[in-house]
């Protein structure tokens, strides 16, 4: 008997579907054209396709670990994020839609800063570094992270997307790979851990049992690294240089009198489109008064 890509499409959904999955469809649909190696669209146009036995063991092989909340895009491999396909495994996080709103916001600060200095602190996959350097061609972006399975990822994706002469990866804790650029950096931006560490073995299978936990957890209140990226950035920025960061629920205000208390003025948080507070920011300008929570507390940013 003929197996066809839409009674795989439809068996891979029912067992999706069985193991609790909400987007099984969609999930079975991505899975199905990796293991045929075509695009999402050619299942739709072409449903009637035979599919050989050596297909078929690939998606219910794919199926399987999917049906076991492996996360679809560890097992495919990547993500898309602003239009960029990035590399990921369980070394790093998965990129999200919120940080496509931090990327978007990091942009517009940085429009009047031709040649800028960026650092990204905590890069992971280094999207938020190929984002900013693909967005930018004139930016030059130092991306940071303590974890070497991270730093491999995000070497990947720098060299697949031919970023290697403007975006550097380095080795360390936070700033100490940059000690000697005091006084140097445009824009610090970060998306460092910021859940707090009592809900994470409450989080989806996905999350908790796929996902580095050192990506994740940002101590008992959640804000332990936000906290030391606010006092010690300020060593490393330029006067007018921005800290910008993505942030938990309801940590926007200790944040704000942090930043202020550290000489940051034009402090604000951006909501994403769920209207959750998910950026703050604040630019250096040591010894000035500091205004925290701006208008822009009530703003929204694409995600």
């Amino acid at each position: 008997m003929t197996i066809t890509a839409a009674s795989l499409l439809a068996e891979g959904t029912r067992r999706l579907m069985l193991a609790g999955l909400d987007c099984a469809r969609q999930d079975a649909l991505r899975l199905l054209a990796q293991a045929l190696g075509i695009d999402r669209l050619a299942v739709y146009v072409e449903p009637r396709r035979s599919v050989d036995a050596r297909a078929v063991a690939t998606f219910k092989a794919l199926v399987d670990r999917r049906a076991a909340h492996e996360p679809v895009q560890q097992i495919l491999g990547y993500e898309e994020f602003r239009g960029l396909r990035i590399a990921v495994t369980r070394d790093v996080l998965i990129p999200r839609p919120e940080t496509e709103g931090l990327v978007e916001r990091a942009l517009e600060l940085l429009t009047d800063r031709p040649g800028a200095l960026v650092a990204d602190i905590g890069t992971g996959s280094g999207v938020i570094a190929c984002a900013l350097a693909v967005s930018r061609p004139d930016l030059e972006v130092l991306a940071v992270d303590q974890s070497l399975g991270a730093l491999a990822v995000a070497s990947d994706n720098v060299r697949a997307l031919t970023l290697t002469s403007r975006v550097r990866l380095l080795a360390g804790d936070l700033f100490g790979p940059l000690a000697s650029l005091a006084g140097s950096l445009d824009m610090v931006v970060a998306n460092p851990p910021y859940l707090p560490s009592g809900i994470i073995a409450g989080l989806p299978a996905e999350v908790e049992r796929f996902e580095p936990r050192l990506a994740l957890d940002g101590g008992p209140d959640g804000m332990r690294v936000l906290r030391r990226i606010i006092t010690e950035a300020p060593r490393y920025l330029r006067p007018g240089a921005w800290l910008l960061m993505e942030i938990g629920e309801e940590q926007a205000g200790p944040l704000a009198s942090l930043m202020a208390a550290e000489g940051f003025s034009r402090i604000g948080a951006r909501r994403d489109l769920r209207d959750v507070e998910r950026y703050i920011e604040g630019r250096w300008t040591e010894g000035a008064a500091s205004v925290p929570l701006t208008g822009m507390a009530a703003e929204k940013v694409g995600c």
